[in-house]
């Protein structure tokens, strides 16, 4: 077996109880993570096109071939199945994980999890290396996460900490079991409900937490005593040297607390209390701080302890108001009012106690509670307010249900969610300056010209283009549609960027799992030209773990080959080119999304609409959607402030045509073509769409 793979992924059927092993070998060609979940669900599903909650759904939780190791950020999971989320189809989805489960899933000597079936009472999963139990969840459910899984802890070490030898067979380890657990909410079908592995870190998107609820599965826990084999151990460690003298991060101070991270990565970007009791999430989960408990637990903890996805709770754009607080404010929503909001108290609305009331009333269905843990966009279709809430941008619902995530000026991020099933939330498309310099003032340094020539050597196999990079669109009153359509964002250059981020996505970053944090790292200030650790990051680790001698252009290949698998199955499902679309709001100013993100006090007059050419020493903002982007204008290239960017409807169709036509799909279905499938060796996908009368027309 190729070093970094155990060689087996454990197969379980909840209806019949039984255990079965699945032989690695057939599909590392897909790499792992989500490039093996896709492939097995395509294998294993035999109907695509059934909801999430059907116990034929199969569920694969796949680590990649880094898990186990000290590369940074390379110990994290992919959970795939049919979602349960998305509006208006429970598209077949992805959700990513990181933390400490993929690598104690390694030690115990499994690649991956597939789950199919439902069990006839709540149970859990219980793995010591290679013994495995189906065991009684009953006395679990119902149970908070972190009480769930302190009991589960204690069931499995008969302790209720570690740091001693337990005795495990003719084997030891001082580490207790890692544990993903839903909650009241997963429980409770809810399509918010998440997957927690501790408290802050959790599989979310998706409603991956109602599928779970509905198998009757509470929790899996693993503990493993084995380790991982790696190819060049000696490579490993000179690259991992090479990459932390690059971009390594120091810790950050934190008030009775200290910074962690997820296994293997010098980046710690989570916090944790110092009782270690509560949130070690970061992000979003940070925000929503206000009122803590006197038990000191706030709003962000309560989620996640209930198991729901704060994010589609709160939403982003908390300095603009989140949906349900300007309904109760415009006294649409409140006690009484044609949105009765009981029992949940939204005058303490952002509150631990608002926060407490709202995930007892959603895991309940009750009042209130029953329509919001069905997601906003169909309670806000219940209401009769999803229509007109969409074209006001009041409901900022972009892609298929989801939050957007900063979505312009950058538009590969509405871009690749439209065409994909869910918001990508992957922070490149905050800004092509990304990587280990998110906030850094250096980025503002560089002038336009030279970051797109650099850029464009990175893109592998697709170099050269620098107008993939450019950021010119139609202006408010038309003037600029034509450079818009041939060299801007609804042009063939941005269609093939999109492209090869999709690509780059499903292997790099979703299947041999890279964080996104790091991954691609596009700039590094302290190179000489300033050029990051990206397209050389990706592949040296890959190969010093497995001992291949894989290409980074190699690797995008492989990732087409995944998209397209994914595709299909979409296509199975329902798909179709006039259904990828953007919410209206998305065409008018109130798409725009600087003005509904940047935290700081306003600047001072000029300070972002002056380019960075002009301005290098000046501070930056402090979310990078915010930056001047590179446009090309009269024959040169130049840093220009998208502050105020919307969409043009005829441009996003000319940009989903050349996108079409770039991925070899048919343009006027969005369906794969027989020839595309059978260049990537997906003939039986090929000969299923035929036969489902959904293959793709050849132009």
């Amino acid at each position: 077996m190729t070093a970094g793979y155990t060689g087996k992924i454990l197969r379980i059927n909840l209806t019949h109880g039984s255990k079965s092993i699945i032989d690695t070998e057939q599909y590392e060609e897909f790499g792992g993570g989500h490039g093996i979940g896709s492939a097995i669900f395509w294998d294993l599903c035999q109907d695509k096109a059934i909801s999430g909650y059907d116990p034929r759904n199969v569920i694969t939780i796949m680590p990649g071939p880094n898990a186990g190791t000290c590369i940074p950020g390379g110990n994290r999971m992919e959970l795939c199945g049919v979602g349960t989320f998305a509006y208006p189809v429970e598209w077949f989805t992805r959700s990513n994980i990181g933390g400490f489960f993929s690598s104690m899933l390694k030690f115990a000597g499994w690649d991956g999890i597939v789950i199919e079936g439902k069990a006839s009472k709540p149970v859990w999963i219980n793995i010591i290396d290679d013994k495995v139990i189906i065991e009684d969840a009953t006395g679990l459910w119902g149970q908070l996460v972190n009480t769930a899984q302190a009991e589960i802890w204690r069931r499995v070490t008969g302790r209720d900490s570690f740091g001693e030898w337990l005795p495990l067979g003719d084997k030891q380890t001082t580490q207790g079991p890692s544990i993903l657990c839903i909650g009241p909410g997963g429980e409770n079908l809810s399509r918010l409900g998440t997957i927690q592995s501790g408290i802050g870190v959790s599989s979310s998107e998706g409603g991956l937490g109602g599928v779970w609820g509905s198998k009757n599965l509470k929790a899996i826990s693993v503990l493993g005593t084995g380790s991982i084999k790696i190819a060049d151990p000696v490579a490993l460690i000179a690259t991992r040297n090479w990459a932390n003298a690059l971009i390594g991060q120091k810790p950050a101070p934190v008030p009775n607390g200290r910074q962690v991270s997820c296994a293997g990565c010098f980046w710690k970007c989570k916090s944790r209390t110092q009782s270690g009791a509560y949130q070690d999430g970061m992000c979003l989960r940070g925000f929503y701080l206000t009122d803590p408990l006197p038990d000191g637990r706030t709003a962000s903890d309560i989620y996640s302890l209930y198991g729901f996805n704060m994010n589609e709770l709160a939403g982003v754009s908390l300095t603009d108001g989140v949906y349900v607080d300007k309904l109760y404010k415009m006294g649409v929503l409140g006690p009484g009012k044609p949105i009765d909001s009981s029992p949940v108290p939204f005058e303490k609305f952002g509150s631990a106690e608002y926060a407490e009331s709202l995930c007892k009333a959603m895991a309940n269905r009750e009042g209130i509670g029953a329509d919001l843990t069905e997601g906003l966009m169909r309670a806000s279709a219940k209401w009769g307010r999803l229509e007109q809430d969409l074209a006001s941008g009041l409901l900022h619902k972009a892609h298929w249900g989801y939050s957007w995530h900063w979505s312009l000026p950058n538009v590969e991020q509405p871009f690749s969610s439209m065409v994909s099933e869910r918001e990508i939330v992957e922070h490149i498309f905050t800004s092509p300056r990304n990587g280990s310099i998110l906030g850094s003032p250096e980025f503002m340094k560089m002038p336009a010209e030279k970051l797109v020539d650099m850029l464009s050597k990175k893109v592998i196999p697709y170099t050269n283009d620098p107008f993939m990079f450019d950021y010119n669109w139609q202006e408010p009153d038309g003037s600029n549609m034509k450079q818009a359509l041939e060299t801007g964002i609804y042009s063939e250059h941005k269609a093939k960027f999109v492209a090869w981020h999709r690509h780059y996505s499903r292997f790099y970053i979703q299947s041999v799992l890279y964080c996104d944090y790091i991954c691609p790292c596009w700039f590094d200030p302290q190179a000489e030209n300033w050029s990051g650790l990206t397209p050389e990051f990706e592949t040296r680790f890959f190969n010093a773990v497995t001992g291949k001698n894989l290409s980074f252009a190699e690797g995008i290949e492989k990732g087409r080959k995944i998209w397209n698998t994914d595709r299909a199955i979409w296509v199975l499902q329902g798909r179709h080119r006039n259904m990828e679309n953007l919410a209206p709001f998305m065409f008018t100013p109130a798409g725009s999304s600087v003005k509904t993100i940047d935290f700081r006090p306003p600047p001072a007059p000029g300070q972002i609409e002056s380019p960075a050419d002009d301005n290098p020493e000046g501070p930056p903002p402090l979310l990078p959607g915010a930056a001047p982007q590179a446009v090309y204008k009269n024959g040169q290239w130049a840093s220009v402030a998208q502050a105020n960017m919307y969409l043009d409807k005829a441009g996003v169709e000319q940009w989903k045509t050349h996108y079409y036509k770039f991925e070899g799909w048919d343009v006027e279905t969005g369906w794969p073509t027989r020839n595309t499938l059978e260049e990537l060796g997906l003939r039986k996908v090929a000969d299923t769409l035929q036969k489902a009368g959904k293959l793709g027309k050849a132009k």
